[in-house]
C-alpha cells in the first residue's frame, strides 16, 4: 500500500480531499447570515444558571463531548443488536435511549456553539445539521419499529448512523483541528518560569484599571486594587483567547471582551462561562516600587462568589 497516496494526503503531497472539504468548510462565508440569526436566538433562550451547566463549566470543560456519548453508544449498539437474532426489542429500546439523550446532547452544543467564531461556527452548524438528519432518521426508526416495519426501522437506523458518523467526523476537527472547547491559557504553566519575574513600577498600573503587560514573555492582565493589592492574571482568556486586559473590572472580577466570562482577579477562578476553566493566576509583590510576580502553583479554587 503506497501511503503516499492515501484520502488524507501528507506533508509532501499537500492536504487530501477531506481536509481541503474542511478548510473550505471553514473560510466560506455563505451561511455567516443564518449563523449570525442562530447565535441570537441560542443566546435568547431564557436557560438562566443551566447555560454555565450545559457550557460544562461545573466539570471544568465543555459538556457537549461526554453528554454525546449516550446516544452514540446506544445507537452503535443498536446496530449490533440488529445483526443477533432475537434482539428487536433490545434494539428498539436502545434506539428510543439515544433519541431521548440526544436533546441535552444536542442541546449543550448549541449553547457552546453559539460562542464560537465565524471558522469554527461554520463547521458546528453542518456538524449540528448533519447530527439533527440523524437524530430524525432514528426517531423515525423507532416509530417504524414501534408499528411492527421493522426492516423500514432498520434501513433508517442505517442512514442514521452514516449520518451521526459523518457529524462526528466533523465534530473531531472542530474540537481537535479548530480546538473548539481547548483550554487556550493552558500553555501559560509551561512557558513561565521559576520564581518572581518583574512586571514594571507600580505607578504604571492605574487603580481598578485594566494594563496589559508581560511576565517571561507571556502576556498578563494587571489590576491594582485600590486597597494596594495587585492581581496578575494571563491575559488571554481559556475560553477562546480573548484579551483580558480590554475587560471590563467589576465586583473584584473581569469580563472578557469577547464572549462574557467572568474570572475572578484574586485568583482567576471562573466565576461564568462560557469559559469552562480558570486562569492561570499570578502570587504579587512590590520590591522597590516595582510590581514582580510569580506564577501560582496550580490548585483548584473555591467557587465562591466573588
Amino acid at each position: 500500500m503506497d501511503l503516499r497516496n492515501t484520502a488524507l494526503g501528507t506533508a509532501g503531497n499537500g492536504p487530501g480531499p477531506v481536509l481541503t472539504a474542511m478548510e473550505r468548510l471553514e473560510q466560506t462565508p455563505v451561511a455567516d447570515g443564518a449563523i449570525e440569526a442562530i447565535r441570537r436566538a441560542v443566546r435568547a433562550l431564557p436557560l438562566g444558571a443551566a447555560r454555565d451547566v450545559l457550557h460544562g463549566r461545573p466539570i471544568g470543560h465543555p459538556a457537549h463531548p461526554p453528554l454525546v456519548q449516550v446516544p452514540l453508544g446506544a445507537w452503535f449498539s443498536s446496530a449490533v443488536l440488529d445483526l443477533l437474532p432475537g434482539q428487536r426489542r433490545a434494539a428498539h429500546a436502545l434506539i428510543g435511549v439515544g433519541v431521548v439523550t440526544a436533546v441535552p446532547a444536542a442541546l449543550a452544543g448549541w449553547t457552546d456553539w453559539a460562542e464560537l467564531p465565524p471558522e469554527q461556527a461554520r463547521v458546528g452548524l453542518v456538524h449540528a445539521l448533519t447530527n439533527s438528519v440523524g437524530l430524525c432518521l432514528y426517531a423515525g426508526s423507532f416509530l417504524a419499529r414501534a408499528r411492527g416495519r421493522t426492516w423500514r426501522g432498520r434501513a433508517l437506523s442505517a442512514a442514521g448512523l452514516a449520518a451521526v458518523s459523518a457529524g462526528g467526523a466533523l465534530g473531531g476537527h472542530l474540537a481537535y483541528r479548530q480546538a473548539a472547547g481547548a483550554n487556550h491559557a493552558e500553555g501559560v504553566t509551561h512557558l513561565v518560569g521559576e520564581g518572581w519575574h518583574r512586571v514594571g513600577p507600580v505607578a504604571d498600573f492605574a487603580v481598578d484599571r485594566p494594563v496589559r503587560a508581560s511576565v517571561d514573555g507571556v502576556d498578563v492582565l494587571v489590576v491594582r486594587a485600590a486597597g494596594g493589592a495587585v492581581h496578575v492574571l494571563a491575559d488571554r482568556c481559556s475560553h477562546m483567547a480573548g484579551p483580558l486586559s480590554e475587560g471590563e473590572i467589576a465586583d473584584g472580577c473581569v469580563r472578557c471582551p469577547w464572549h462574557g466570562s467572568v474570572f475572578r482577579l484574586s485568583d482567576g477562578w471562573n466565576v461564568k462561562g462560557p469559559a469552562t476553566a480558570p486562569q492561570p493566576s499570578f502570587e504579587t509583590r512590590v520590591v522597590d516600587g516595582h510590581v514582580e510576580a510569580r506564577l501560582r502553583p496550580f490548585h483548584t479554587p473555591r467557587p465562591s462568589s466573588p
